[in-house]
């Protein structure tokens, strides 16, 4: 391993060749070391990171990942990864080298996170446990097809967690319209009324703007996602390809819209509507309205379950509602929200006793 002295500079300095992932010949240089041996060292680590090595150590592995990801993925899931890899994964395997975590490895990690308990006694739940998981089989998964790891250990250990929780929270429509009439603000009441009605997220919402809709056809067309990521106002496109997509809406929420955008002082239709609106302001609000009205504690998202919800009580079919809340395939709806029709079955053979008669 050369290694060479500036003397002009009095540091040391490496240079030497290299085969990148793609098998093309490199050379590589690299100035200002101190000495010698943190030159070398830095030559012995750029190649062992250059080829197919399982030496190379966990800190790394999930750093080049997510460099990875960053290029592919939208700046939400690059955030959202970042906090449960440094959060929950890289404290517990960055002093390892990835040939070194085994199956016994990751089942201790997965004991570890399943008995965990914050300072208020509480345990993770039971999809973030998932979520926790499904992460690190993934970093293993890039570590078996880039880094030469013959197998995945965590994929071994099989999941922890569930995908979904056992029970879902949502408001009946009794439930919302006693929440609703808590609402004296014209803008947090709209912001409810549009969750609640359309069923869209709550990113989508934030995206909206006066242009989005259709006053004369009552339709709103749902073609971004707003999020604020480092204190930065950040669009980008729905969470799915299905994410794209119109919904009618009932004419009292156009009544309420123009209400609202009349109050507004200078505003541009191309502007977003609630421009000065976060999550965490409506979520108070909600919060307070449901302890004011006494109606079950739901979280904002929920909205969006107690519009499916409402759909299926309305009869509505999954394929519908499927498209009205952007899911990719109708199989993520049934997933979803199966639970929803216990009597469907019943009223299927009710209804071929009827025919046989």
């Amino acid at each position: 391993m050369p290694t060479y002295k500036d003397e002009s500079k009095n540091t040391w300095y490496c240079k030497f060749y290299y085969k990148d992932w793609t098998g093309k010949r490199k050379q590589k240089k690299k100035e200002g070391f101190k000495t010698q041996r943190e030159a070398k060292e830095f030559e012995r680590e750029f190649i062992r990171n250059s080829k197919d090595d399982c030496t190379i150590s966990f800190a790394k592995l999930s750093e080049l990942y997510l460099n990875d990801c960053d290029k592919r993925l939208k700046q939400t899931s690059i955030k959202s990864k970042k906090t449960i890899i440094e959060r929950w994964i890289r404290p517990y395997f960055e002093s390892l080298s990835i040939d070194q975590i085994k199956p016994n490895t990751i089942r201790a990690w997965q004991n570890e996170m399943i008995s965990y308990r914050n300072k208020y006694g509480k345990s993770l739940s039971s999809r973030y446990l998932h979520t926790i998981n499904t992460q690190l089989i993934s970093i293993f998964n890039y570590a078996k097809r880039y880094y030469g790891l013959k197998e995945n250990p965590a994929l071994l250990c099989g999941h922890i967690g569930r995908i979904k929780s056992n029970t879902m929270q949502f408001w009946t429509l009794e439930e919302y319209k006693q929440f609703i009439q808590t609402q004296n603000d014209i803008t947090f009441k709209l912001i409810f009324e549009l969750l609640f009605w359309t069923g869209m997220r709550s990113g989508e919402l934030l995206a909206l703007t006066l242009n989005d809709f259709d006053i004369e056809s009552k339709t709103v067309s749902i073609n971004k996602t707003y999020s604020r990521i480092d204190k930065k106002d950040i669009i980008t496109s729905p969470k799915t390809h299905k994410g794209n997509r119109v919904i009618s809406i009932p004419e009292f929420i156009c009544d309420e819209l123009l209400e609202y955008v009349n109050k507004l002082y200078d505003y541009q239709p191309n502007e977003r509507l609630f421009i000065n609106i976060f999550r965490r302001t409506y979520t108070k609000v909600f919060k307070n309205g449901c302890s004011q009205c006494g109606v079950k504690r739901i979280r904002i998202h929920d909205l969006r379950h107690s519009h499916a919800s409402l759909l299926i009580e309305q009869g509505y079919s999954p394929l519908i509602i499927a498209e009205r809340l952007g899911h990719e395939n109708i199989n993520t709806t049934l997933q979803i929200y199966s639970h929803l029709y216990p009597n469907k079955q019943v009223e299927l053979a009710d209804k071929l006793e009827e025919l046989n008669k």
